[in-house]
């Protein structure tokens, strides 16, 4: 019942980080305006994200315009691009194998050693698609971080944090959680498979009763 629960966990969990994932690598707020100094324009703002930028103007409208070139991004953006693309195709073959490997599911690879190798792959997989998150979520905010303090750029090129990145930052936590949750539960089952089989039986009543046999044998020979 425990087993069974932690699996559903780290499935239900490694389906929102998915979903995640995907969210972020559509989304437009990677970048977005930041209203300091000077540029006090608040009824306008400006979202930059991998695919396009968006200006929004007074809540009232928004235009968007997919980037005409990728060679038009920042290499930080670029990198983004593929990094997030990656990450969301291992967390849906991740969670693909995750749900096959459940206790619940049904399917040709029926027995428990075939699902615990799916469940495991699942997890390592799960792992993975939350560091690939990680790297372009962390380079971006770094990059806008660093512009934004540094006196050369201009006041309206410099960007704050965007909603994506917070949202890349929650997904990729939950794919790490995930996957360490099938791995853990992977690596428990096969400890206490091994210590079952490695535990020999153990029957005293029959040893003592043939020691005793033994002892008798013996001393009526003696008494011969």
């Amino acid at each position: 019942m425990v087993s069974s629960v932690l699996q559903l966990a780290g499935l239900i969990v490694g389906g929102i980080g998915a979903i995640g994932t995907f969210a972020v690598t559509g989304m437009p707020q990677w970048r977005v305006s930041a209203f300091i100094e000077n540029n006090i324009i608040v009824f306008e703002s400006i979202w930059e994200g991998l695919w396009m930028h968006c200006i929004r103007q007074a809540n009232i409208r928004m235009q968007c315009k997919v980037y005409d070139s990728p060679l038009a991004l920042s290499l930080d953006l670029q990198a983004s691009r593929g990094l997030m693309c990656a990450a969301a195709v291992l967390s849906f073959l991740a969670f693909t194998l995750a749900a096959a490997g459940m206790k619940c599911t049904r399917c040709a690879l029926s027995s428990e050693q075939a699902k615990g190798h799916l469940q495991l792959a699942a997890g390592l997989l799960f792992i993975l698609s939350g560091a690939a998150e990680l790297i372009p979520v962390c380079w971006v905010a770094n990059t806008i971080i660093r512009d934004f303090y540094d006196p050369v750029v201009n006041v309206a090129q410099k960007r704050e944090l965007g909603e994506a990145l917070y949202l890349g930052w929650g997904a990729a936590f939950c794919l790490i959680a995930a996957g360490a949750t099938f791995c853990c539960f992977r690596r428990c089952r096969e400890k206490t498979r091994s210590y079952s089989y490695s535990v020999p039986p153990h029957h005293p009543a029959h040893d003592q009763h043939g020691r005793g046999r033994a002892e008798s044998s013996y001393s009526k020979s003696q008494y011969v």
